[in-house]
């Protein structure tokens, strides 16, 4: 087991693909080998955003995304076919990067946690843990976000705190156990695929 504690501090800052606004990275990977880290390279990327405005997303071909609202609430997302409901906080939404998608605010701006990976490349699940508990970890990359205030967790045998935007970066080669102690995290895991 590798953890790595990812500051806030330290997090970039990047425009959304269509311009629309901005998004703090918190983590990505891309290719082995690639020479420039853009979009083409992206094998996935766990980031956060506020929504300020309605408005569309970007179209991201290739690319399946995972959503949560961690501030605000309200948020509506429209396709011509079909609706994704994320009024209320800390419900996730899947979907993929080829659909139109307009953005609808009931409430006012919200803030957003994205998790999304190139399709084929990566599995990904994004949940969020807010009551103390204990869950199995399977082999692969793990985030555990602080999106409302610390939070504390135990890893196996070991205890973490996380401070209030920090994230815990953890890679597993092989099952562990999480238990969420206090407070409330953001839990995005990715599985490269092979």
């Amino acid at each position: 087991m590798k953890t790595t504690l990812l500051k806030s501090e330290d997090y970039t800052r990047s425009p959304w693909k269509n311009g629309g606004g901005i998004f703090t990275d918190i983590a990505d990977a891309h290719r082995p080998g690639a020479t420039t880290k853009d979009w083409d390279s992206l094998l996935w990327r766990f980031a956060s955003t506020p929504i300020v405005a309605p408005g569309p997303f970007s179209h991201m071909p290739g690319i399946d995304r995972l959503q949560m609202v961690i501030g605000g609430r309200g948020l509506v997302l429209k396709t011509p076919e079909q609706e994704f409901d994320e009024r209320e906080p800390f419900a996730t939404v899947r979907f993929t990067g080829e659909m139109a998608i307009v953005t609808e605010l009931e409430a006012g701006p919200v803030e957003v946690v994205n998790l999304m990976a190139r399709r084929g490349a990566a599995e990904i699940e994004l949940v969020a843990l807010k009551a103390p508990g204990e869950r199995p970890l399977p082999a692969g990359t793990h985030l555990l976000y602080a999106a409302r205030g610390d939070c504390s967790i135990c890893l196996g045998d070991e205890d973490f705190a996380i401070s209030h935007e920090n994230t815990l970066k953890v890679e597993l080669t092989g099952a562990s156990a999480l238990a969420l102690v206090s407070g409330l995290a953001v839990l995005g895991s990715i599985k490269i695929a092979g």
